[in-house]
């Protein structure tokens, strides 16, 4: 599925949050400052939009992985484009299956992917094996509002409108029908908190972004 809708996947992103998207990032990048990390691991990257923002924070390395290989080509592209291949590199792997020893990234990072693991416990699992002591993992992805009136007009707009528009550009009938799925039945506020303190994470906290749409979830190995 994601291969099928690579070719569009970063203008439907952009378009479906009204451009808001490039705000949430920024904030990813901002909570991992203090860190001052010199290696990151992106997972689930897609097409490196995150990645090439965490340039921002001085890093030796970035390292994207993911397992849709439309998508990392469109990375890669993305980055010899910025003249970032010195420091962004991409590689096809799966979160539950993260092909590189313990204790060598300074932080981790997911945007808008973590909903779409197979196996969630694995994957945080694998995520906190490969961090250094004290690293850090920041999780960026929507979640449901909880306030009317803007929770039920968010839900319109994403079970009704997003899936309509999403076929008629991708070209793809299920990807934005899955979207809406995925991200009601995502684990969200306290209870994806639980699953990163069952991973050994610790420090966590949720950081809610334009009335609930979204949230940075953060913890600490």
């Amino acid at each position: 599925m994601f291969d099928n809708i690579a070719s569009s996947y970063d203008f439907l992103n952009h378009f479906f949050s009204f451009g808001i998207d490039h705000l949430w990032r920024r904030k990813v990048v901002k909570l991992l400052k203090p860190l001052n990390p010199a290696s990151i691991l992106d997972i689930a990257t897609g097409t490196g939009d995150l990645a090439i923002r965490e340039v921002k924070l001085n890093p030796e390395k970035i390292i994207g992985i993911d397992i849709s290989k439309n998508m990392l080509k469109i990375g890669k592209a993305k980055v010899l484009a910025a003249n970032l291949d010195h420091i962004i590199s991409f590689k096809q792997a799966d979160s539950a299956e993260i092909p590189f020893d313990e204790s060598i990234f300074d932080a981790a990072t997911v945007a808008f992917g973590v909903r779409n693991f197979e196996d969630l416990d694995k994957s945080l699992a694998e995520i906190f094996r490969v961090l250094t002591k004290n690293g850090q993992l920041a999780i960026l992805e929507f979640s449901m509002p909880e306030k009317f009136p803007f929770k039920q007009l968010y839900k319109f707009y994403l079970t009704k409108i997003i899936p309509l528009v999403g076929k008629v550009i991708s070209k793809d009938v299920s990807a934005y029908s899955y979207l809406s799925v995925s991200i009601s039945a995502f684990p969200s506020g306290e209870k994806f908190l639980d699953h990163m303190k069952k991973a050994g994470f610790t420090k966590t906290f949720q950081h809610r972004l334009t009335f609930g749409v979204a949230s940075v979830y953060v913890g600490t190995k």
